[in-house]
């Protein structure tokens, strides 16, 4: 929005609240030029940053359907209203895929954390759990066994990364795989102090002491308002090419919503510079 507004277009912003999923997280330490700041900093900051142009945010709502109008967009939102614009620009991410386990919620950002890239770093020499058995979460296990003291990777039924990555994995001495083992309860005295978890095989209970338990199962995207017609992949993230375009004239999408391999806070903000048109003026 703000490149947009920079560009000298007509912007309109919808979406319930400034951050979005950045607000779950803690500390951040990989935006670049800020050495650190939190979750809730860094999303007042984009507020601020965002009132210094003329840009309509219509807070408190969301889109619920796109649709198609000639070479225009109809945007419809929660709140019954329709906008009409030449331009959209998709930036509604995506939400972690949970555990749904007791002390999952309480201890969000206090050891419950949902990217080991972002928030790994916090874990220096410390005893994490990893849950999760694809790509992202065997590439997790080796980047945390490079900091942490030891590694437990919780997988529910098999290992689905490359054999490449899990070969590599397996070298690693301080990383230990629990294979068919479900998470049950997550304890805690002010931030995590174990994962409790059961072997599917037996149904035993073990209780490993953590200081950390990082939920790699990938995301889901937001997009159930999408245009019938756009293209996604399997996972429902829309396709993009390196301009943000999809399928769809008019029709941008930038950040975690989309195929982007990377899921990060800088890379979707740099997506979002790159997706705002300069082909289109818009009119909402």
């Amino acid at each position: 929005a703000i490149y947009a507004a920079r560009k000298g277009l007509d912007v309109a912003m919808i979406g319930l609240k400034i951050g979005g999923q950045v607000l779950d997280t803690r500390e951040i330490e990989n935006i670049i030029g800020t050495a650190k700041t939190t979750g809730s900093e860094y999303a007042e900051n984009l507020e601020k940053h965002l009132k210094e142009y003329c840009v309509a945010f219509k807070e408190g709502t969301y889109v619920t359907k796109i649709e198609e109008d000639g070479k225009n967009k109809l945007i419809t939102t929660s709140d019954k209203k329709i906008y009409k614009s030449k331009t959209v620009i998709i930036a509604t991410g995506a939400k972690w895929r949970e555990l749904n386990v007791p002390g999952e919620q309480e201890y969000k950002g206090k050891g419950v954390h949902y990217c080991a890239t972002c928030d790994g770093p916090f874990y220096r020499n410390k005893t994490v759990a990893i849950v999760g058995g694809g790509d992202s979460a065997v590439q997790a296990a080796i980047e945390m066994s490079m900091i942490s003291q030891k590694v437990y990777l919780l997988v529910r039924s098999r290992i689905r990364a490359a054999e490449i990555v899990a070969k590599r994995m397996y070298e690693k001495e301080n990383i230990e795989v629990l294979m068919e083992y479900i998470p049950l309860r997550i304890n805690g005295e002010r931030k995590v102090t174990s994962l409790v978890v059961q072997d599917k095989k037996d149904g035993k209970e073990i209780e490993l002491a953590v200081d950390g338990v990082f939920v790699e199962a990938g995301g889901i995207p937001n997009n159930s308002y999408l245009p019938k017609d756009v293209i996604t992949n399997s996972l429902g993230e829309i396709i993009t090419d390196k301009e943000g375009k999809t399928n769809i004239p008019g029709l941008f999408a930038a950040g975690d919503v989309t195929d982007g391999k990377n899921k990060q806070v800088i890379i979707a903000a740099g997506e979002g510079a790159v997706a705002r048109s300069e082909e289109h003026t818009s009119e909402l």
